[in-house]
């Protein structure tokens, strides 16, 4: 009895730990978006007043451009949720449900193409953009954005897919439903979990990508988020650095997402563990 109230402890001990030292440096953020100046080597200033908005409040210059690099971090990340999504779904349902000669061979070659690293593949999407048309485009980041988000839509879809009940798509064929009636009707309806989960995920890709966003789009007011917290403080020293804007910019950003995450857990959790069970 005293050796397992021993290993709870040690157990609740270790947990207290980890989440200290992951949660830390987001609680470090928070509270360095708030201070200026001297303060920022010093919080202990925060017990003598020195929390300020200035450094938000700095963010939304008109010279700065962070407000409209929000914007087009968000039309962005949309659009290839929206475009990964509907690729995704189509795509698993060729591949989870019809039957043909080298199906398994090409989701593998579909997987395969998220695991070439981003530099290797920037010099022959440089040539792709330029001959589109979409370089410097904000809106063109969506192509080279597909290259990540897409395969792992394709993967979780695809084995959410096979665990669909065949009846159901025997019962909606008798009805004369045709292949997409019974991808929008019959099986739409049941992957919200999936959909939700590959969503978010290929949200969170998008929204914090950076080489793709800092080679194809050169105008400021074109960037995106991370290029636009990139070049807070221009070309200063590690000690000149606007510190304080820094990490207000890094806070207004991730603290959405981590909000969505919170909000849609149990369906990313549900939505990555289909299939996982065989009933």
């Amino acid at each position: 009895m005293i050796k397992n109230i021993g290993w709870r402890i040690a157990f609740r001990a270790l947990v207290v730990v980890i989440v200290v030292f992951s949660l830390f440096p987001l609680f470090y953020a928070i509270l360095t978006s708030f201070l200026r100046g001297n303060a920022l080597y010093d919080v202990t200033q925060v017990l003598h007043g020195g929390l300020s908005l200035k450094n938000y409040a700095s963010l939304f210059d008109r010279s700065q451009h962070f407000g409209e690099s929000i914007i087009n971090s968000i039309m962005v990340a949309v659009s290839v949720v929206v475009v990964s999504l509907f690729l995704g779904v189509t795509a698993a349902f060729a591949l989870g449900r019809v039957a043909f000669r080298g199906r398994g061979m090409l989701l593998m070659a579909i997987l395969a193409v998220s695991m070439f690293p981003q530099v290797a593949v920037l010099a022959g999407m440089y040539e792709m953009m330029q001959a589109l048309g979409l370089y410097n485009k904000t809106m063109g980041l969506v192509l080279p954005y597909m290259l990540f988000t897409l395969p792992f839509t394709v993967w979780v879809l695809t084995t959410f897919m096979r665990d669909l009940p065949k009846e159901l798509e025997e019962a909606a064929i008798m009805d004369g439903c045709t292949s997409w009636r019974i991808i929008k009707d019959v099986f739409m309806p049941l992957m919200w979990p999936a959909l939700i989960s590959t969503g978010l995920l290929a949200f969170v890709a998008a929204w914090n990508e950076f080489l793709f966003a800092l080679t194809f789009v050169t105008k400021d007011s074109g960037r995106t988020v991370p290029v636009a917290i990139s070049l807070i403080g221009g070309g200063a020293s590690s000690q000149e650095l606007p510190w304080g804007k820094l990490m207000a910019a890094s806070v207004l950003v991730t603290l959405p997402l981590i909000l969505m995450v919170l909000l849609l857990q149990r369906k990313i959790v549900s939505g990555l563990t289909a299939g996982a069970v065989k009933g």
